[in-house]
């Protein structure tokens, strides 16, 4: 059973660890340089009222993954970012489903208008996830370089609330 609650500061380092994993693996983060438990924090206390994160947990208390929206410089102030990480090899176990139900209440309770998601265009994975919540395409970013000096395309997507 997965079970989904808000994240708090002493989830950071598991988080962490998480999208360590991710990072290590490659190719679906933009994301190339492993993070710290501080910088999860730092993230998370950027925006506390224009913010939303949640965990999803096994019934041992594992972290499966995580989401996140907050604010992003390029959008209007009516639209929030959402990012989704769930632990690798653990995909299509319905994390992500169930991430999202919470994060979509969140974002509608906070007053936001529609949900943006910035994916690498070779994100197979991330691309068919957010299809899959209805999230429609509405621009591509191209050649986007990432700090690696990796360049990518980018694909935006956006769920109306």
């Amino acid at each position: 059973m997965i079970t989904i609650r808000r994240a708090g500061a002493l989830d950071a380092r598991p988080m962490a660890e998480l999208l360590n994993e991710i990072i290590a693996k490659g190719g679906t983060t933009a994301l190339t340089t492993p993070v710290t438990a501080e910088d999860m924090k730092a993230w998370m206390m950027s925006y506390p009222d224009r913010s939303a994160w949640h965990i999803a947990e096994d019934d041992g208390g594992e972290l499966l993954g995580f989401q996140m929206i907050k604010p992003e410089s390029y959008l209007p102030e009516d639209a929030v970012d959402i990012a989704t990480f769930a632990r690798v090899g653990r995909v299509k176990m319905g994390i992500g489903s169930a991430l999202f139900e919470k994060t979509r209440q969140a974002a509608e309770q906070m007053g936001y208008a529609w949900i943006n998601a910035n994916i690498r265009a070779d994100n197979f994975g991330g691309l068919a996830y957010y299809q899959s919540r209805g999230f429609e395409d509405y621009a591509t970013k191209r050649g986007v370089q990432l700090e690696s000096g990796q360049t990518v395309d980018k694909c935006l997507k956006r769920f109306d609330l």
